[in-house]
């Protein structure tokens, strides 16, 4: 199972719920998941130290590479996740060739994919291919707008509710014509782990029914 989330603007809560959702879906694999990471955000959220080495992105500098070379670019997260960094530079363009990427990631363990928000190359492939692909909105009008521009249309909704706001997940359904597959309440405590690393020990109960359901 390869899951890819994605969002139209930074700051969504991309990386969190792909955070969430591998160490969820490792926890019940035997063969534990595989979180690759795209935006280069994963490693801060779990607690990690910065990768030194290589990444993703190179990796898809080399034409070559195959499934091999990418499992060794893999980095302990948990004892059931392990990451795969980005490896490139903030901002740096997606390459192409997501294809060979989504065939490499192919195996016995799910796959969760965070693409961020820059929908390109690689990350446009991952998120066009991917077994369930998950866009991940708050109910803001201007990223419902930018939603139904994506050049790709998801499988499902993450929505991260906030309080206030006057659109709620029947509108998001309505407007981009596909299912909210799970809500995600707003949590200040969950700001407060990912800041102090904690995210990686333990995921919110209610962050994991949530993500749970997005599976």
């Amino acid at each position: 199972m390869l899951i890819a989330c994605w969002s139209v603007k930074g700051g969504s809560g991309t990386t969190v719920v792909s955070v969430a959702l591998a160490l969820v879906l490792g926890r019940s694999s035997p063969d534990g998941a595989v979180l690759a990471d795209l935006a280069g955000d994963a490693p801060a959220v779990l607690g990690l130290a910065d990768p030194a080495g290589p990444g993703i992105a190179d990796w898809l500098a080399e034409p070559d590479a195959g499934a091999d070379a990418l499992r060794r670019l893999e980095l302990d997260a948990t004892p059931s996740l392990r990451v795969l960094p980005w490896g490139g530079a903030p901002g740096q363009a997606m390459p192409d060739d997501g294809e060979r990427l989504a065939a490499c990631l192919a195996g016995r363990r799910p796959v969760v994919a965070d693409c961020g928000s820059r929908l390109a190359g690689a990350a446009l492939a991952l998120a066009a291919s991917a077994t369930v692909s998950l866009l991940v909105v708050r109910p803001c009008y201007l990223a419902l707008r930018r939603a139904l521009a994506a050049p790709v249309c998801p499988s499902g909704v993450v929505l991260v509710r906030e309080p206030g706001r006057a659109l709620g997940r029947h509108d998001v359904e309505d407007v981009l014509g596909v299912p909210v597959r799970a809500e995600v309440a707003w949590d200040p405590a969950v700001a407060r782990m990912v800041d102090a690393g904690l995210l990686g020990a333990r995921v919110p109960r209610g962050l994991e029914r949530a993500v749970r359901a997005a599976a």
